[in-house]
């Protein structure tokens, strides 16, 4: 097993930290770039929504066949295809003179986002010893946070001056310098496993998340029980079991089912799916309570989540070393109970604004995402051996984009369902219920996400019962001997 060497490990970070950047910061400025850009195009709603939506499938569905093609081909190879395919199809959004040939090039963008993602964990995995993985992960949750913040003021600023189109030509050079800093620094790892692709599996599988996706994404507008929704749905999960029965009889799978063998990392992407469900959240319920429910401007509410975003700057690399030293099933633990703590928190909210009840709950959520985010990555990644550590980070990722819908997703069911109404909360419709009524449907909304936290708690104390050697380590000193 060739692993990468130890020399140059920060500069490896780096470039690897950048395509995090990068990407997050792409989606932010779309999102603010979108009315004039529907405006220029002369795109309705739904196209205009789904220059959005193309970006988000393609980046999800690719994750898992991307981190397997890791695998394969060597983590250098595939993590350059994508961030080159990414850059370039990042170029063809800006020359875009139509809604269609802009939404092919956002489809191409994030297929090459999921490749660069994928690999960017298990370059870091071969990386950096186990010791200090926690603070590289820390680091890199820096790049997701960063690029949150920059995207829509940086969004903005070029929107105003130059037009939506300079919105994507402005991350061409950063994905021009990030790829030559690829080519100059990272380092070979080729792999000897002579494999061939699961196309069947990634046809099954990719087609069964993209129906999830879509009826995710459209189910607020179709119904949840309406005949297309419930379509969708059922064709997901048919497609799945026809995925999980292939997995088990193809030589060369597209996931290896086995790692579902490796507790740890059961248990760790057990609790990636409740913690993604309860944080992912958030956001939407507290939009709906600021603007919907207390009218306050898309501005003024903008500037009040900024604090779920900038403690995780600090408290993040913190976190990774408190990781490192103590383990990550206490940071996952700790992490996890406080923002449950602060969800329940911010279940409490009024009719009249207080700047106090919003920002305290959310500097508490966001110290302690940077404290049990890295952890958990680490916890997770850590458990699989090294030469499946690409089909592990893309089933990670997969888990974590899949889970961050279904919050988003619930979190507007939940809302509604106690509206009791039948006109959508998304997509330019306006709200006409009574203010008490919008303030007690997001009040449950952070109640009903608190219990995810919870399990998330649960879950996190089978990683504390002791292990006299970990799945992980058991493979690392078969390939050593």
């Amino acid at each position: 097993m060739m692993k990468i060497k130890q020399s140059g490990k920060w500069s490896i970070l780096l470039v690897v930290t950048l395509v995090s950047f990068i990407t997050n910061l792409d989606a932010t400025i779309v999102v603010n770039g979108l009315p004039p850009l529907m405006e220029e195009l002369h795109l309705s709603i739904g196209t205009g929504m789904w220059t959005i939506t193309s970006f988000y499938i393609t980046s999800t569905v690719f994750l898992l066949p991307s981190g397997r093609w890791s695998d394969m081909f060597g983590t250098k190879r595939i993590f350059l295809w994508g961030f080159a395919l990414f850059t370039i199809a990042t170029a063809f959004c800006g020359m875009s003179d139509s809604g269609a040939v802009l939404i092919a090039a956002r489809l191409l963008q994030g297929t090459g986002a999921a490749m660069a993602m994928a690999a960017s964990t298990p370059i870091l995995i071969r990386t950096f010893p186990p010791n200090e993985l926690g603070v590289a992960l820390g680091i890199n949750n820096i790049a997701w946070v960063t690029g949150s913040l920059i995207g829509p003021v940086a969004g903005g600023l070029l929107i105003g001056e130059f037009g939506w189109r300079s919105m994507f030509y402005a991350v061409v050079p950063i994905g021009i310098v990030g790829l030559v800093a690829g080519i100059l620094i990272l380092k070979d790892d080729k792999s000897s496993e002579k494999t061939k692709t699961d196309w069947l599996g990634v046809l099954t599988y990719g087609t069964g998340l993209t129906a999830l996706l879509i009826a995710l994404s459209e189910a607020q507008t179709w119904g949840w029980i309406s005949e297309k929704t419930f379509g969708l749905f059922a064709v997901a999960l048919f497609l799945w079991i026809i995925f999980i029965f292939i997995e088990k009889k193809v030589k060369h799978p597209l996931f290896h089912l086995g790692l579902f063998a490796y507790r740890e990392y059961s248990i760790g992407l057990g609790i990636t799916m409740s913690y993604c469900i309860g944080y992912f959240a958030v956001t939407i319920l507290l939009t709906l309570y600021m603007q919907a429910a207390l009218h306050l401007s898309p501005l003024e509410s903008g500037l009040l989540l900024i604090p779920l975003s900038v403690p995780q700057l600090f408290t993040a690399p913190l976190g990774g070393r408190l990781a490192d030293r103590i383990g990550p099933a206490r940071m996952i633990l700790l992490g996890s109970f406080f923002i449950g703590l602060a969800l329940l928190m911010l279940g409490q909210l009024g009719p009249e604004l207080s700047n106090i009840a919003v920002i305290v709950p959310l500097l508490i959520i966001s110290a302690a995402t940077g404290l049990s985010w890295p952890s958990l990555a680490k916890a997770v990644l850590s458990a699989a051996p090294q030469e499946q550590a690409g089909s592990a980070s893309g089933m990670f990722w997969t888990v974590y984009n899949m889970c961050r819908a279904i919050s988003q997703a619930l979190a507007l069911a939940v809302v509604q369902l106690v509206v009791n109404s039948d006109v959508p909360l998304v997509g330019g419709y306006e709200l006409v219920h009574s203010k008490e009524v919008l303030i007690r449907a997001t009040n449950l909304g952070f109640r009903f996400f608190a219990v995810f936290l919870a399990l998330a708690v649960v879950l996190g104390l089978f990683l504390l019962r002791p292990q006299h050697k970990t799945a992980r380590e058991q493979a690392n000193t078969y390939n050593n001997e």
